[in-house]
Order: C-alpha cells, then sequence, then structure tokens
C-alpha cells in the first residue's frame, strides 16, 4: 500500500529532486545530515545551561554521567535507524508508532516532537536575545526582559525565514555556524588542561583522576537519576538529521547513520569539554567552581574570562566563546525548526492533522503552513510566558525532559515491535532491532517515571502549583507544565478525532515501504 492520497493543490511533488511529499530529494549528504543532527543539539549552549546542573548533583563524576546519559540515546539512534530503513518518512515517531502501535499513539508521539520543539525555542530564544546583547557589551539589556525579548522574537523570525527559504540555505549555515562552536569548545578545553598541568590555573584546580569514571563513587541511586535526566537533555536534537530524510540522498539509510554518527560525536565532545572545565574549576558551590548556583545557568561564559585571562587575545577568546554560544543557540532554533515542520507535514499528509499544514512551496519546496505555523507557535508561547513569570518559563524548559524520554522511548518501542516477526531470523536482527532499542527504550520509561515523581515535588524548580480540586495537592511546575503538555495533546487529538475522523478510524496507517512482518526486507538487510 502506498501513502494516502493527498487533495490537489495542498502538496507540489513537481520538480527537481522532488519526493511525494513535495519536499527536495537528495539535497543533502552525509556530510550535511550530521551537521544538522549536531546542531540541532546545540553543543556549546547545551553544556552551558547544563554542565553546572549535572555537577550540582553528582561532584567529580559528571564526567561518567555523561558518558551513562549516552547510553540510551545510542540505543535510541538505532531504533531510529532501522526504522528509517524500512520507512523512510519525516513523520519519523509520528509514522512509525502509527505503523506500530495504531493512528492514537503514532498522533500522541508527533505531538510529543511538537510539544518539546515549541518549548525548547523558548529558551533559546531567550539565550539569543541576552547573549546578542553581552555580546556588544550592553550587559544592561541583557537583564532586561522586555528588550531581551523583542530580540528573541526577531531571532525566531529570522530562523523561521531561513528555513522557509531551502533546505540547502540551512545546512550551509549550519557549517559555518558548527566548525565555529566545535572549535572554539575544543580551544577552550586545550587552553584549560594547559593551565592546570602546567600549574597555572587557579588553586581550586586538579588533574584529571580516573575516580571520575567510577559510577559506584556515586552518592546515591536518587542523585545518578537526576544527574542522567540532565545528561539526557543535552544530547537531545540528533533525531533531527533523521526528521530531514526524505531530503537525503539515499534516504533509507544515510540519516539513520548520521544519527548514531551524531550521538558518538557529541559524546567525544562532552567528555572532553566536562573534564577540562571540572579540572580547570573544580565542583565548589562558590567562585569560579562549577557547582557555584550564580553560574548554574551558564558555566561556560564565566569559565571562558579565567581560562583565556585578560589581555589583547584573552578579552578576543572570552567574546568568541559569547559569539559561541550565541550562535550555538541560533543554529538550535533553525534546526528545532525544521523537524517540527516536516513532522506536522507528514501528519498532515496522513490526515492526522488540518491538510494546509501539507502545504509546499513551489519553488524552495519546503512545508508552508508548517514552518511558519512553527514560528509562530513559538513566538506566541514564548511571549507569553515572560509576561507571565520567567520562573514559569524555566520550569517549562525543565520539562522538556519528559517529552523527550516519552517520544524518544515510544520510538525504541515501535521498533521493537514492528520488527517482532523478524527479530529470530538473525543475531543481527535480534540485536539491532529488538534488544538495544527495546533497552532504550526501557531505560527511558524508567527515567520517565522517575521524573515525575522527581518533578511533581513542590519544592522542584522554581514554581508550585496547588490543584484547584481535592486533595488539593501541590505539585511542581516542572511537572504541571510536562505532564499538562502531554495532557494538551490528549485532549486535542480527541478534539481533531471528533471533527476529523478519518485516520482514526485506522487500525495502523498505510505502509509506505516493506511491511517486515509480511515481505522479505531489502537486500542490504539480509546479513
Amino acid at each position: 500500500m502506498g501513502v494516502p492520497d493527498v487533495p490537489p493543490g495542498v502538496r507540489s511533488p513537481s520538480g527537481p529532486g522532488a519526493t511525494e511529499k513535495g519536499l527536495k530529494g537528495g539535497a543533502l549528504g552525509l556530510f550535511s545530515s550530521m551537521v544538522i543532527g549536531l546542531a540541532s543539539t546545540a553543543p556549546a549552549y547545551s553544556l552551558a545551561a547544563t554542565l553546572g546542573v549535572i555537577v550540582a548533583v553528582v561532584g567529580f563524576q559528571s564526567p561518567i554521567v555523561i558518558i551513562l546519559s549516552f547510553i540510551p540515546m545510542f540505543l535510541i539512534a538505532h531504533g531510529y535507524k532501522q526504522l528509517n530503513e524500512a520507512d523512510p518518512d519525516c513523520g519519523t515517531t509520528f509514522t512509525w508508532a502509527s505503523r506500530a502501535f495504531g493512528p492514537r499513539t503514532g498522533w500522541m508521539g508527533g505531538w510529543g516532537i511538537i510539544a518539546a520543539d515549541i518549548i525548547v525555542m523558548a529558551n533559546l530564544a531567550q539565550i539569543a536575545g541576552a547573549y546578542g546583547f553581552q555580546l556588544i557589551g550592553a550587559d544592561g539589556l541583557a537583564e532586561n526582559t522586555t528588550w531581551v525579548t523583542v530580540v528573541g522574537v526577531l531571532w525566531i523570525a529570522v530562523m523561521t525565514l531561513i528555513c522557509y527559504i531551502g533546505i540547502e540555505l540551512s545546512a550551509n549555515l549550519q557549517k559555518v555556524l558548527l566548525t565555529i562552536e566545535i572549535l572554539v569548545l575544543f580551544t577552550l578545553a586545550v587552553t584549560a588542561l594547559v593551565k592546570v598541568y602546567a600549574g597555572t590555573a587557579p588553586s581550586v584546580a586538579t588533574e584529571v583522576s580516573w575516580s571520575w569514571f567510577n559510577p559506584a563513587n556515586i552518592d546515591s541511586l536518587d542523585a545518578l537519576t537526576k544527574g542522567v535526566l540532565a545528561g539526557i537533555f543535552i544530547y537531545w536534537g540528533w533525531d533531527t538529521a533523521v526528521s530531514v530524510n526524505e531530503e537525503t540522498k539515499d534516504r533509507s539509510r544515510t540519516p539513520g547513520r548520521a544519527a548514531v554518527l551524531s550521538t558518538v560525536i557529541l559524546l567525544l565532545v562532552y567528555v572532553v569539554v566536562s573534564v577540562s572545565a571540572q579540572a580547570f574549576a573544580g565542583v565548589k558551590d562558590t567562585g569560579i567552581g562549577l557547582a557555584n548556583p550564580d553560574n548554574s545557568g551558564d558555566v561556560l561564559s564565566g569559565l571562558g574570562s579565567e581560562v583565556f585571562g585578560s589581555g589583547t587575545w584573552g578579552e578576543f577568546a572570552t567574546k568568541l566563546l559569547i559569539l559561541m554560544v550565541l550562535t550555538s543557540a541560533a543554529a538550535s532554533t533553525q534546526t528545532t525548526i525544521l523537524p517540527t515542520a516536516r513532522t506536522t507535514l507528514s501528519m498532515a499528509a496522513f490526515k492526522a492533522i488540518p491538510k494546509r499544514f501539507a502545504t509546499m512551496h513551489p519553488r524552495f519546496l519546503t512545508p508552508t503552513w508548517s514552518t511558519v505555523g512553527m514560528g509562530l507557535a513559538s513566538i506566541a508561547f514564548y511571549v507569553a510566558l515572560t509576561r507571565v513569570s520567567e520562573n514559569v518559563l524555566a520550569d517549562s524548559i525543565a520539562s522538556v525532559g519528559l517529552m523527550i524520554a516519552f517520544y524518544f522511548g515510544l520510538t525504541g518501542f515501535a521498533c521493537v515491535w514492528y520488527y517482532r516477526k523478524v527479530l529470530t531470523r538473525s543475531p543481527r536482527d535480534l540485536w539491532t532491532k529488538g534488544i538495544m532499542p527495546g533497552i532504550g527504550g526501557l531505560l527511558l520509561l524508567y527515567f520517565f517515571v522517575n521524573a515525575c515523581v522527581v518533578y511533581s515535588a513542590a519544592d522542584y524548580g522554581s514554581t508550585s502549583w496547588t490543584l484547584p480540586f481535592p486533595p488539593h495537592w501541590q505539585l511542581g511546575g516542572v511537572f504541571v507544565t510536562g505532564i499538562g503538555a502531554l495532557l494538551l495533546g490528549g485532549i486535542l487529538m480527541l478534539v481533531y478525532r471528533v471533527m476529523r475522523p478519518a485516520f482514526f478510524r485506522q487500525e495502523t496507517i498505510p505502509v509506505s515501504a516493506h511491511e517486515p512482518d509480511a515481505a522479505p526486507p531489502p537486500e542490504r538487510d539480509r546479513r
């Protein structure tokens, strides 16, 4: 069976390289796909915002926690790879979960992607606004909520325009931004380690120890879990490499390979930077210590001025570090729009949401309503939260981990169930299509449940909410935002099910590629 028919005029499949949805096929190679996957994680921004949180929880064991956080991401990346080989659809979790478990489950998987991306866009816009002013030395404006919001909104608008114009422009811009980001991160790491071993680092510095990589030194299982929950966030984003699968060369293989390679490269970058930063600054909660709560939202800026020192080179390098975090947020803003627009495009093509979201630009071969809609939704959410409270905005960002664990875990289980009848065909099939994504799904399910317990505490996060009905429990704002977003998705699904029931009447959506339960797989899988 093929992809369901889409009403005439909704998509424009004609033109050079256009796919069945109208996207520009063959526009990206393996390197471009990897760049998009890496840029979407925003390595510099992720480290700046998360490393301090991890250190505050596990101290010197932050490097091993970052390694342990990599494991579920690597396993789920293999699940993405296997599912993409069978069905390279830009809807990813939505499409695959729908095929495996039915339309309702798939719809919620798609909503998980949309909700996570819209929420994180608010934080990325705030970072871009604040760092933009810091870069030009306007520190007063960087602390002004109104002006930061204005710049953040303009930032989202510019990135939306770039995504609207075309995937190739997006990929080429990412190559430049990511190159700057990686070079500056490694310059920071090398300079810090040289000063540590040369004896010119601050007195809090300490040489690297193998004990930092021993998980047995972590105080408790609860601390380990909290650390890994924070660590998972810094890897999130590699799945964008798969979301643009219909625009890549060899769309059934390249995106999956790019996703797996992206997670490995991220592991290398994160371990090198975290080890060097920890060796240079230590883990105390005072001064330049990484656990200092005053620096927890951005450990790299303060660390940069200490590592690079004063003088012409020091000032230049420190400014470059600020620029790097800014470009990191910019890159992630752009590559967050891409997967959301393609998820809604696929959902519209399968009639799971209004058909206008499947509209394609006849020249640029990009989703029009889906791209612009993502930008407008992100701006509306960002402005609304900044007007309510910055504390609410902070809690909403922390809640993204729930959405990540939800839709990544669902994808892992979808892979196991989709391939369930061929798992015994060979040891390789059992391992790559069953055990690896299955374990990844179970780990993320555990983290999801544990996070719900941790986040629900009234004293967790910046805000708390009291239920308006008996027993009037007081819950943490992070839990309320995360679970509330998923519940909102369930309500929207039920509403649309009443308005447009055709999609939800299917036991599963039609298969656009081979069905492993009923037909032999491609030749490359017969090993």
